[in-house]
């Protein structure tokens, strides 16, 4: 019976108009998982649209149901938005990184010892929020190239965000003199967020995640999406050399 009713619930979703989720823009792993999510669900004979949006206006977009949630959040995002539900599997991870300019005297060891430095990170992002809650000596810019700049121009001490998003945003413009510290500060999976509207698409989505993980599927899709994201980026960084 159970079989039965999964069979059913996949027929009508199968049937229903294409899925719109949001992502956020200028970050390196969102733009992977727009390379990842849609073909999730094109197993399941799903289509989805993503659009990339300003941090909290993505949230917003999926909280309230204008969108039918966001394609990419860590752990905690569901505890604070009771609106969207969270895929069990993650199916990808990002760390939280301290990005310092080249030779200073600064060290971070853990999350306590960003109090003494004034930090940048970009909006929205919720694992950069996260780490530094109650911390008064924050600003927010809207990309992390942004971010990379003011560190490079000794305007703050720190640059918060993803290992390989500020490592592609150093190379995209050229900046040597800022580097990450030796070890992320934490590093969290991802994990697919979808609105209460639609939450039956959970246990197929999960299941599909989950059987790409396995027979390793998902691997050479993230690799694909990396190859896909990375390398343009580097490219761009040598052709703006020349």
């Amino acid at each position: 019976m159970r079989i039965i009713v999964i069979f059913l619930i996949f027929v009508n979703l199968c049937s229903a108009n294409e899925y719109h989720f949001v992502s956020i823009e200028n970050l390196i792993e969102q733009e992977i998982g727009r390379i990842i999510l849609p073909q999730v669900y094109k197993k399941l004979g799903i289509a989805i649209t993503i659009t990339p949006l300003p941090g909290k206006r993505a949230q917003f977009q999926a909280t309230s149901g204008q969108s039918d949630g966001e394609i990419m959040r860590i752990y905690s995002y569901g505890k604070e938005n009771p609106t969207t539900y969270r895929v069990p599997t993650p199916y990808y991870r990002l760390e939280t990184m301290v990005f310092i300019k080249k030779n200073s005297p600064i060290k971070i060891k853990r999350k306590e010892d960003l109090s003494h430095y004034s930090i940048v990170k970009v909006r929205g992002v919720k694992h950069t929020n996260n780490i530094t809650t109650g911390l008064s000596n924050i600003a927010d810019v809207n990309s992390t190239e942004q971010a990379m700049r003011l560190v490079d121009e000794g305007l703050v001490d720190i640059a918060l965000t993803n290992t390989i998003d500020g490592l592609m945003a150093l190379k995209k413009l050229g900046i040597d003199n800022v580097v990450p510290i030796d070890q992320p500060l934490a590093t969290l999976d991802l994990f697919h967020y979808i609105h209460d509207d639609h939450k039956e698409l959970i246990p197929l989505v999960d299941s599909m995640i989950k059987e790409m993980i396995a027979n390793g599927e998902m691997a050479l899709i993230i690799q694909t999406a990396e190859n896909a994201v990375i390398l343009p980026a580097v490219t761009d960084k040598k052709t703006n050399l020349n």
